[in-house]
């Protein structure tokens, strides 16, 4: 229960459940906040990719390194070849970190399978993962991550695979009925606008709700393409045109809004000189949501805390907006809003207490071990010893 303490006890003494049943947690003068969400991660996946920084300090970009056949396709040669046990640990080790930085939800997208049923495996995996651990996981099918290197060379190799995922990939997954989203890497050189525009309408028509990276390296129409198909949220974002805002802004004004999910991780270690327009798309109305985008390759890295720094240090983005981004947005985000995100009545009770007096303090001590106590449905799941 959540509400003046007079009312929290008489609800629950007229429930039956008077407050002295219950133990009592001393908060200790520190902050309470709802549960954090990261409403975007790659959670599993085969291998590592540190040779791809060194690449990266010697002036390789993340295309140059994808067409020599690194990068995702990289990732997808290990993640084929992993075990579904392997998996399984990987994905437990990540999220006890995760939930040690105080994360109750996680969205977990497929994507470095590529084909049916290793992309089957990931979300199975992922799946149950979320059923059997203490952090709720939503799955997300990401097929269209990249064209597989064993159609790269064609010259209608990307139009092959986008017709397999549209009639093969997409119809499998939705009957399999554990992914809740579809998304697609829309971007330049990758899947264009047109042809993701194709693919998540098939999705959409199977009952998975769309989402998108988008913009992320060059202005692609994935900000625009998001707001005309009322895409759950538009990730990346950190190049996109005026117009994809004005459209995103448009919907936001309508409503349901498109979530600006931004990724400030990714972009730093990408060694970006440019960062997403925070400051424009909220000003413009957007509401934004922070992930992590935690990869092995463009982003190594499974704290949100840092991800709210970076946000505040790099994005231009205030304290409370960030919280709001890591909380009630990334809900949004997810489609989750009227379960968790907040503390109200009604919704789960996922909340975090933290060794600080003010949320503020929350990304202004950067790395920090600051959690103390995690919740998860009112029941402690993490605390620190």
């Amino acid at each position: 229960s959540v509400g003046p303490r007079a009312a929290v006890e008489a609800g629950l003494e007229q429930a039956g459940h008077p407050l002295t049943r219950f133990d009592r947690l001393d908060a200790g003068g520190g902050t309470v906040t709802p549960g954090l969400i990261d409403p975007h991660t790659h959670l599993l996946f085969g291998g590592s990719r540190e040779d791809e920084l060194v690449s990266r300090q010697r002036g390789a970009s993340y295309l140059d390194i994808l067409a020599g056949g690194g990068g995702i396709l990289s990732t997808v040669r290990a993640t084929r070849a992993a075990s579904e046990a392997m998996l399984l640990a990987h994905g437990r080790r990540w999220l006890d970190e995760m939930l040690s930085h105080g994360v109750t939800t996680v969205e977990a997208k497929s994507g470095y399978g590529l084909d049916l049923e290793t992309e089957l495996r990931l979300i199975e995996v992922a799946d149950r993962l979320g059923r059997e651990g203490p952090i709720e996981v939503v799955p997300t099918w990401l097929g269209a991550h990249a064209v597989p290197t064993e159609l790269r060379a064609r010259r209608d190799g990307p139009e092959i695979y986008l017709r397999s995922l549209i009639e093969e990939q997409l119809p499998g997954i939705a009957a399999h009925g554990r992914a809740s989203f579809a998304d697609v890497f829309c971007e330049t050189g990758v899947f264009s606008q047109d042809q993701s525009r194709r693919l998540l309408r098939a999705a959409a028509a199977l009952g998975l709700t769309p989402r998108l990276h988008a913009d992320e390296l060059a202005p692609s129409g994935g900000a625009e393409l998001a707001a005309e198909l009322g895409a759950a949220s538009a990730d990346h974002l950190a190049t996109p045109s005026e117009a994809g805002i004005a459209a995103l802004a448009s919907v936001a004004e309508a409503g349901p809004a498109v979530i600006a999910t931004l990724l400030p991780i990714t972009t730093w270690f990408l060694m970006k000189d440019h960062h997403a327009p925070a400051r424009r798309l909220i000003e413009a109305g957007v509401p934004v949501a922070i992930g992590t985008d935690f990869n092995p390759g463009t982003s190594p890295g499974a704290s949100l805390p840092l991800a709210m720094s970076m946000a505040c240090i790099n994005l231009g983005m205030s304290p409370d907006e960030v919280l709001a981004a890591v909380t009630i947005n990334a809900a949004r985000a997810l489609r989750l809003e009227d379960e968790i995100g907040s503390l109200e009545p009604g919704k789960a009770a996922d909340l975090v207490i933290w060794r600080v007096p003010s949320s503020a303090q929350i990304p202004y001590w950067l790395g920090a071990d600051l959690v103390r106590v995690v919740i998860k449905r009112g029941r402690i799941v993490h605390q620190r010893p």
